[in-house]
């Protein structure tokens, strides 16, 4: 049995410049890996399965683990079937990638598995054909990704240190926001940002790193935080009274904002329950090097 982890990942800022004529968006955004992830096992043998320890998790042919085997074989051939098991601890419906991470992680473990593996450049390629965000999770390490999301650049070392290690609270309201159904609210606004400015503010950044990078925005926040007032309500009242600034990672649901005290987290968690109630999702966890 092989195994490997699939990490989550926080979209800290996320400018969405236009709509492509394929129907895809094009983005600049600063992604980084969470300590957060999934674990997904493989075991060689028998006829292509998928098995997960969430019972609500689709494990037929529309979960992105078995579609990312079949890219797989598509360019491998040779490689053998068998059963993936999926230990999930990101929640779904979410904005944190936890999807698209487990199929790169089929990827890596499939590779792993032939005699004549292709390399990770290779896998980049395949995960294109899995899913926008699959091809970051091939290597998982903070990225500036553009296009539509398969055009990576590793951010300098100097960014990449000052973000490593930093902790975050991350939580989700007991709702999810189909990526679809963001993307479409986007539509309907039509408020996208100019990718001239969005690679301006992000170079600033990079230049000063110590800033908080979530401060750059996520296009996607205004149309959803429209439709969802359970978000804005709720994270406005942790600004006010806690001075706590949270922001949609993805295309939401979850949140996050950087922090170091540990009571105080307590107090938002609290908080959040007050207003979304029990089924309310927290995860205190760091930005991975």
């Amino acid at each position: 049995m092989l195994t490997e982890i699939a990490p989550a990942k926080l979209n800290l800022s996320l400018a969405v410049t236009g709509r492509r004529p394929d129907g895809f968006h094009e983005l600049v955004s600063l992604v980084a890996s969470l300590e957060l992830a999934d674990t997904l096992e493989f075991t060689p043998g028998g006829a292509w399965r998928l098995t997960c320890d969430d019972p609500g998790l689709p494990v037929d042919g529309s979960n992105l683990v078995l579609k990312a085997a079949e890219a797989y074989r598509r360019h491998h051939p040779e490689v053998t079937a068998g059963h993936f098991h999926l230990r999930k601890k990101i929640p779904s419906g979410a904005g944190l990638g936890g999807g698209s991470s487990d199929a790169a992680a089929a990827l890596r473990l499939l590779d792993r598995s032939v005699a004549q593996p292709l390399g990770l450049g290779a896998l980049e390629v395949i995960a294109a054909e899995v899913g926008s965000d699959c091809p970051y999770f091939v290597r998982g390490q903070p990225a500036i990704m553009r296009g539509r999301g398969e055009r990576l650049e590793l951010i300098p070392a100097l960014a990449r240190e000052a973000l490593a290690g930093r902790r975050v609270l991350v939580v989700k309201p007991p709702f999810g926001v189909p990526t679809p159904e963001a993307y479409g609210l986007l539509v309907k606004t039509g408020k996208y940002v100019d990718g001239t400015t969005a690679e301006a503010a992000l170079a600033e950044w990079l230049n000063q790193p110590v800033r908080d990078p979530s401060s750059l925005g996520n296009t996607l926040a205004e149309p959803v935080f429209g439709k969802y007032l359970a978000l804005p309500t709720a994270l406005e009242a942790l600004s006010q009274t806690m001075g706590v600034v949270f922001r949609m990672t993805g295309s939401g649901s979850a949140c996050f904002a950087f922090y170091t005290d540990g009571a105080e987290s307590e107090s938002i968690k609290q908080a959040l329950i007050g207003q979304w109630g029990v089924g309310t999702w927290f995860c205190d966890t760091r930005i991975s090097a």
